[in-house]
This record gives C-alpha cells, sequence and structure tokens, in this order.
C-alpha cells in the first residue's frame, strides 16, 4: 500500500482527497493547505491528518498529487521529487516550459513518476477512440463553460483549451507547423475565449474553440479522416461514429452509416489516480507523462503569446 498525500484542499484537490481515502493500494496520510479551515475540513472527511506545510509531508510518503494553483506547481512538485517522491501535477504542468523540463529532468534523474492531470484522457467516451482513428485530416473541437472565478489566476487556454490540445497532440502525432490564433477578455483581466487553428506536418489541421464566458457549457470534439467522422461528446460520454456503408443513398452518393455508444457511471478522476499509483507500484509510464504536459504547455503558451502580440479580438 502507498502512502499518499494531497496539496491542495480547494474545489479539485477535495475530490482527489477522496478517491486516495477509497482506493485499497493507498493509505492517504494527509492534506495539505494553507487555508486552514478548508484543510481541515477536506481532511476530517477523508479521516485524515491536515497540515498547514505540505514540507511535513515529506518523509511520510510515497505519492502525491499537487492540486494548487498553477503559479506553485513547479516549486511544490519539485520540493517532492527531490525528496525522492512520485508526483501527479494537475494541469497545466506549470507556468512555462522552462519549468516543466526541470520537472521532467528531475523525475528522470531520481526515476519517479511524474504524471499530469488531463482528465479527458481518462474520459470513457475517449476511450474507445483510438481505435478508430486512423490519420485524421481536420479535428474541430468547441469547449464552453459558464464563468468561475476560481480559475482566474491563468487564462482560458490554460484553463480549458489545454485540454483539448493535449488530445490533439497525442492522436495527431506530428509536429505543429503553424499556428494562427485571436482571443480577448471580457470578464477578467486575460484572455477568457479563444480560438486557435494549428496546423501539422502531416496535413492535419485543428480548429480549437474554448470559452469560459458561456450560457451553456459543451465539451466536443469531432474527428475526420478518410471515410468517416468521429465524434465524441466528452460531457454526455457519448461516441458517433459516421462511416461510408456499403451502396449508394442516391446515384452517386454514398450511403452514411453511423455507429453509437454511450458510457455512463465511468469516473475519470478515479481511473487517472488509479493509473497513477499503478505506474508507481509497476515503475511503469503514466497514461499522462511530463512531456505530455510540457508539450501541450508549449502549444498553450504559443496561442497565448499570438495573441497578445496581435492584439486580435473576436
Amino acid at each position: 500500500m502507498l502512502r499518499t498525500a494531497v496539496i491542495g484542499a480547494g474545489y479539485l484537490g477535495k475530490f482527489h482527497a477522496q478517491k486516495y481515502a477509497r482506493l485499497a493500494s493507498s493509505h492517504l496520510v494527509g492534506v495539505a493547505d494553507i487555508n486552514e479551515t478548508c484543510g481541515q475540513q477536506v481532511a476530517s472527511s477523508c479521516n485524515t491528518h491536515y497540515f498547514s506545510n505540505y514540507r511535513d509531508l515529506i518523509g511520510q510518503v510515497d505519492a502525491v498529487s499537487v492540486v494548487v494553483p498553477t503559479a506553485l506547481h513547479h516549486a511544490i512538485a519539485s520540493d517532492f521529487l527531490k525528496a525522492g517522491v512520485h508526483v501527479l501535477v494537475e494541469k497545466p504542468i506549470a507556468s512555462n516550459v522552462s519549468q516543466a523540463e526541470e520537472m521532467i529532468k528531475l523525475a528522470r534523474e531520481q526515476q519517479l513518476i511524474l504524471q499530469v492531470g488531463f482528465l479527458e484522457r481518462y474520459n470513457a467516451a475517449l476511450g474507445c477512440v483510438a481505435d478508430k482513428v486512423s490519420q485524421p485530416r481536420f479535428i474541430e473541437s468547441h469547449r464552453l463553460a459558464s464563468f468561475k472565478p476560481r480559475s482566474m489566476d491563468i487564462n482560458v487556454i490554460m484553463d480549458l483549451m489545454i485540454h483539448d490540445l493535449d488530445i490533439i497532440l497525442n492522436i495527431v502525432d506530428s509536429p505543429i507547423l503553424d499556428i494562427a490564433a485571436n482571443g480577448s477578455a471580457v470578464l477578467s483581466d486575460t484572455i477568457d475565449i479563444a480560438q486557435a487553428r494549428l496546423s501539422f506536418a502531416n496535413g492535419c489541421v485543428a480548429n480549437v474553440t474554448a470559452s469560459r464566458i458561456s450560457q451553456k457549457s459543451k465539451r466536443k470534439m469531432r474527428i475526420f479522416q478518410k471515410c468517416s467522422c468521429i465524434c465524441v461528446d466528452f460531457q454526455a460520454l457519448t461516441v458517433s461514429h459516421f462511416f461510408k456503408g456499403e451502396g449508394e443513398l442516391h446515384p452517386g452518393v454514398p450511403a452514411i452509416e453511423c455507429q453509437e455508444q454511450s458510457y455512463e457511471g465511468s469516473d475519470a478522476l478515479r481511473l487517472e489516480i488509479e493509473d497513477f499509483l499503478l505506474s508507481v507500484i509497476a515503475a511503469s509510464p503514466p497514461k499522462v507523462s511530463g512531456e505530455d504536459g510540457r508539450d501541450a504547455l508549449h502549444a498553450a503558451n504559443r496561442i497565448s503569446e499570438i495573441i497578445h502580440k496581435t492584439g486580435v479580438s473576436l
């Protein structure tokens, strides 16, 4: 059984703690947060101990989740990696690529697992897509959410779009040749809505839209390839696969068939943490590596820089 802890007892950290407390492979040693009221509440609900200083957990744990504001990811994760502790750090991996590289180097030198919390990679709907995707030519994604003050330390690209960037980079598996982007601040001091067009070396193009000022939430991706289109609804947990069938719908018009699947009752966060702990136990690479986190961050940073430099508004 691994000795575990959660650093950060905010909205998402609370759920991390709950999962660790319930897993048979985990003994939740404690929860750390500078907010004593919040930390004590989460620790008590998970029948574990509260720590006001995360450093007090060093020497007592084998693996931790780092669920704090992005600006603190590098410092806190690095402290644990230097101490020989495996780390699952929430996305984005760090504030910049240099910090991400340092974290990856530390994990490699210490032979530790560094996993990045891209929750959608464990979405059951996405899980069935891998065997259907073959040389995608065009990808379109929309990730829209209502305004939530808790994520104001980062822009919408780092907050929401980065999920789709990670998925697209993983699916396409080809270098980015060019990026065009625009966006605007609306309710905050940073970018709240953004669009980006990524062109890859293998010819694939991806259009990515993210907003955190929408009235209705939406998390959908469409993947177009020769003779088929795969539609993933991350929110409804459904996949629709449209493909060229036999015969003709009309003279000269091929018949289009559709296979639909739905997935209910899946717990993506539990699967993510189970994968992390299994990687630690088996000393095997996690599904979402530090390198994956770095690459998604790099793309997100490039998009943010383009928008800031051009000053283009939607």
